[in-house]
């Protein structure tokens, strides 16, 4: 009992000595949708109070990764492996997975657990939200985000790659699986595409299952999913000598992922492992100069109306005054937080957690955009011109067309839209726009057309900001074309 007492008059002491502990707690709660916090950093909770300094920012340079690929090539394995080898996860918890996973006749599966926290993912054994988890290195600092590879999700998955900066896209390297994927209606063509559209500019794509005892890290069959990619890859916008890395790994053995294979197991493979890969990537370029735009992916109520989102380019600290758009809503940033860690300024590229004042939480829905006020804000609109390729229509739907109605998908906005209006077609092989406005378009197109919506949305020119002026068009579930925003002229800015 008097040890009880001393424990709870020196408990009570510390939190006197620190007043801003009780609602820092309730702030890295996991009160995020789809969020996975994996070993907490509970010394950063107490770093800032109202009464001491914030602890200086890591200088590491930040990348989201997202993980795609087809359902079942074994994205969650991967990730939940790599959080293991860095240490994000101690061995209890392990344990604790393969019991959970013996008990479903999954044993393979345990790994993939650490990502899949709801029941549903769990007896399915399929991703449906994007996890979110942290891992860091002595170079970079690292988010993963586990997108959803079944075709029902895409939504989700394109939520996950719109704030990408590194695409990881997972390929089975299993006889008969690969093929699955890669075929048409398979999610490794348009996951692919998808992740270029929304902005990422590098591409890891690591043959997994090498192990597997249709595969023994045969050299053929990795060069066979290679060459096959490759053509594909370059036919999305990405160059393949500067902008893809090709590796084999075992996600379910750890093998080439933060250490290189052992002799003997693939002689005809010398290069880096998977973490080697990522600290060698060049740095990434981050428009910190520009005015602000943070899209809003996802917001709740804390103590305080709370939105998360990627910071696309600028800079916001505490204090500043912005604006919510479309709404032009005026709110006050009240406190930022780096992934878990509170700091007094973010800039393009990181992840924010922003408490705004003057804002309900019931006034913002995803898509919105913080920006300055006044002239410097970003624009909202119900019309816009864009370019446009038609990646493949629906066979009953073949024709491209003035009245045609998709769903587009730009940043965080996923909105109805309809054709207005096909203004000129696009030579390929010269990029020369035609004088005649043609009538329609069919499956491989391109063309230039005035796109509409109803209700006004955050976005901008290619050329002016290149994560708000791309997205892509998606009927009954499936991408049909992808473009850039030219102009936003046609439509009366709101």
């Amino acid at each position: 009992l008097v040890t009880y007492v001393v424990y709870k008059c020196s408990w009570c002491c510390v939190r006197r000595a620190l007043p801003g502990l009780d609602g820092q707690q309730a702030k890295t709660g996991t009160n995020t949708p789809a969020a996975v916090h994996l070993a907490p950093k509970i010394g950063f909770a107490m770093e800032s109070t109202d009464s001491g300094p914030l602890l200086p920012r890591d200088s590491r340079e930040h990348l989201n990764l997202v993980f795609i690929g087809h359902v079942d090539a074994g994205k969650s394995t991967f990730c939940g492996q790599i959080l293991y080898q860095t240490d994000q996860v101690d061995a209890r918890t392990i344990e604790k997975y393969e019991k959970e996973a013996k008990e479903k006749n999954r044993e393979s599966w345990f790994l993939a657990f650490i990502m899949d926290t709801n029941e549903e993912e769990r007896a399915k054994g399929k991703t449906v939200e994007v996890g979110r988890a942290h891992f860091e290195t002595k170079s970079k600092r690292y988010t993963i985000l586990d997108a959803p590879g079944h075709k029902n999700y895409v939504p989700n998955m394109i939520a996950g790659a719109c704030q990408a900066d590194v695409g990881v896209l997972v390929i089975s390297a299993r006889k008969g699986e690969f093929e699955t994927g890669f075929e048409r209606g398979g999610q490794t063509r348009e996951h692919a595409l998808l992740a270029k559209t929304l902005g990422v500019r590098m591409l890891v794509v690591v043959i997994n299952k090498m192990d597997d005892p249709t595969v023994v890290w045969s050299q053929e069959r990795f060069t066979e999913c290679c060459d096959k990619l490759l053509p594909f890859l370059k036919g999305c916008g990405y160059n393949p000598k500067k902008d893809v890395i090709f590796l084999p790994i075992s996600a379910l053995t750890a093998a080439n992922v933060i250490k290189r294979l052992p002799e003997g197991t693939a002689p005809w493979y010398t290069g880096p492992c998977f973490l080697e890969v990522l600290d060698e990537l060049p740095v990434m370029e981050r428009n910190k100069d520009a005015p602000l735009r943070l899209p809003t992916l996802s917001k709740y109520k804390d103590l305080g109306t709370i939105i998360e989102g990627k910071v696309e380019q600028g800079t916001i600290t505490v204090g500043d005054k912005l604006c919510m758009m479309p709404n032009r809503t005026p709110v006050e940033v009240l406190q930022l937080w780096l992934d878990q860690d509170e700091v007094q300024y973010l800039v393009g590229g990181e992840n924010a957690r922003v408490k705004l004042k003057d804002i309900s939480d019931e006034d913002i829905m995803p898509g919105f955009v913080l920006t300055p006020r006044g002239n410097l804000g970003c624009p909202a609109v119900r019309r816009f011109e864009a370019q446009l390729i038609i990646v493949e229509l629906l066979e009953h739907k073949s024709i491209f067309s003035a009245g045609y109605t998709a769903v587009l998908h730009v940043h965080a906005v996923a909105e109805e839209c309809s054709i207005l209006q096909l203004t000129s077609s696009i030579d390929k092989k010269t990029g020369k726009r035609s004088k005649k406005a043609p009538m329609f378009v069919k499956s491989g197109g391109v063309i230039t057309c005035i796109i509409e919506v109803e209700q006004p949305i955050c976005v901008e020119t290619f050329e002016s900001a290149p994560q708000l002026g791309r997205f892509t068009l998606r009927d009954e579930g499936k991408t049909i074309g992808i473009g850039k925003i030219l102009d936003l002229s046609p439509g009366q800015q709101e």
